[in-house]
This record gives C-alpha cells, sequence and structure tokens, in this order.
C-alpha cells in the first residue's frame, strides 16, 4: 500500500482507507500499532490515519493500548448478527453507501431491514458527535416508531395490516399509537419517498429514512441518519439521503444476490 502511485491513492474512497488500518492491524501482537507506523504500512498521511482510527475507535472494531491501537474483540462478533444469509449480502452490498452518507453527514448513520413488525438493524456508524440511540447492530425495536421502520411499512400493504391489527406500544409522548393516523403518515412516506422519526423511539433523538430498493422493485432495507433533536435537521439531509439509497438500489441490482445454500432457499421460501 505504501507504493501506490499518486493516481491510484486519489482513487481510495474512506472505505478502502478504514479497511486498510483494520487489514494493518490483523495478526499483530497484543501491543497493536501506533499510528505513524500504521501509516507506513498503508500509505496513509499520519493525520489521515487518526481520524480514521478515531472512526473505527468510536465503532468498536479497535481499541486502544496507551499509544497503540488494536483489533477489538467485538469485530469478531460482528459475524453474528448476521444470521440470515440474505442480511449478511445485504450488509456487504450496502455498508460502502452508508459509509458514503456518513462521509457526508458526519451524524450516525444506521442500514436496517424489516423484520416481522420490528425493525432489525445490521450495521451502524457512529457520527462525530454520537446521540444516545436505542438503536444498535443486532437490535430490534418496534417499525412503527422508527424512521428506518415507516419507511419499510409504507410499501408492505401485509405488515401495514398486521400493525393496523394490534395495540401500538408507544416508546414516548411523540411515539404514533393511533392506527388511522399511522397509516395516514404511511401514505405520505410512500408517496414523498423519505420518513421522518420525531424523537418517537427515544426522547431527543431525530431521524430520517429511506428504502433501498432491491431486484424485484421492493424495499429490502433502509437506511437513516440520526442525530439530536434541535441541533440536527432531518430535512437539509433528505435530498443526500435519496441520492445515496437510489445508487445503492442500482448496487443491489447490479449484484448476484444472496447466497442459496440449501438452508437459505428453505428460509427464502418460507417467507
Amino acid at each position: 500500500m505504501a507504493g501506490a502511485s499518486a493516481p491510484e491513492a486519489a482513487e481510495r474512497t474512506a472505505v478502502d482507507k478504514a479497511l486498510s488500518l483494520l487489514a494493518a492491524l490483523g495478526g499483530e501482537s497484543p501491543a497493536g500499532l501506533g499510528v505513524t507506523e500504521l501509516g507506513r504500512r498503508t500509505g496513509l498521511t499520519k493525520s489521515t490515519a487518526f481520524r480514521l482510527l478515531g472512526v473505527l475507535l468510536r465503532n468498536g472494531v479497535i481499541e486502544r493500548v496507551g499509544s497503540n491501537y488494536r483489533l477489538s474483540p467485538a469485530l469478531g462478533e460482528l459475524g453474528g448478527h448476521a444470521d440470515d444469509p440474505r442480511h449478511e449480502w445485504l450488509c456487504t452490498v450496502l455498508t460502502p453507501f452508508l459509509a458514503d452518507l456518513y462521509e457526508l453527514t458526519h451524524e450516525t448513520v444506521h442500514l436496517a431491514v424489516l423484520d416481522g413488525l420490528d425493525v432489525l438493524y445490521i450495521n451502524k456508524l457512529y457520527g462525530h458527535r454520537p446521540v444516545r440511540s436505542p438503536s444498535r447492530i443486532g437490535g430490534r425495536v418496534p417499525a412503527h416508531c422508527t424512521a428506518v421502520g415507516k419507511s419499510l411499512l409504507a410499501y408492505d400493504a401485509q405488515a401495514i395490516d398486521a400493525v393496523a391489527a394490534r395495540s401500538l406500544a408507544g416508546l414516548t409522548a411523540h411515539t404514533i399509537t393511533d392506527r388511522n393516523l399511522l397509516e395516514r403518515h404511511l401514505c405520505e412516506v410512500q408517496r414523498d419517498g423519505i420518513a421522518f422519526d420525531h424523537e418517537e423511539a427515544l426522547l431527543g433523538l431525530t431521524c430520517v429514512a429511506a428504502p433501498v430498493f432491491g431486484p424485484a422493485g421492493r424495499p429490502v432495507a433502509a437506511v437513516s441518519v440520526a442525530g439530536a433533536t434541535g441541533r440536527f435537521d432531518p430535512r437539509q439531509h433528505a435530498a443526500a439521503l435519496r441520492r445515496i439509497c437510489y445508487a445503492a438500489g442500482r448496487a443491489l441490482v447490479a449484484a448476484q444476490g444472496p447466497p442459496r445454500s440449501p438452508g437459505a432457499l428453505a428460509r427464502m421460501a418460507a417467507s
């Protein structure tokens, strides 16, 4: 990496650079490596390496050992959240777009799927100004309480009927718990292609989300940007979110699709 030409270096994205840091740390002793040595091994400037190490540190995939860095045990646990091969495939294809959104906003970003009447978070990148949130990788939240959930419910008539048939839990005083109001809200989401969460999952948290459409023309995942209420204006990020979700959908269409092992085929046939 250190010998990369200038054009090659210019083409490297933030994701490429972060992955090169993780690769450099792989297999190292428990003492880890310092920023200067990591920069030498990856071809990154010290300031760039330090900035990206901060992102990786906040996301829990590396840890500090004095002035050095090493891989965190949590990195190996991330794969445990991808029990469904479709989720693992979605995470693989869509995480670069999640990273693009993070680079544009420097806010906390999420990738989620609809699982029953909940949203399941399959990836999350923490922003420069982290905000308290009920989301975590592998965690679930009732779909009607979240922007990612509403952006997926809006295109799933069967899920809307199932949600409307049950008592809607209110996580905060702002959660939509009236069925008729929720249905009207979901119609607006489908019309606009964007969903909002104004302190509906947690007080002090505001989110904006959009769906990612798969090869069949139906949403298969949703991406969101979140920030602290008052400081964070979700509408400022709506246009960028739409663009990135559109590009992510094209990438899904171009991809070969999730692995189809016998077990995966059986699960997909039953879904």
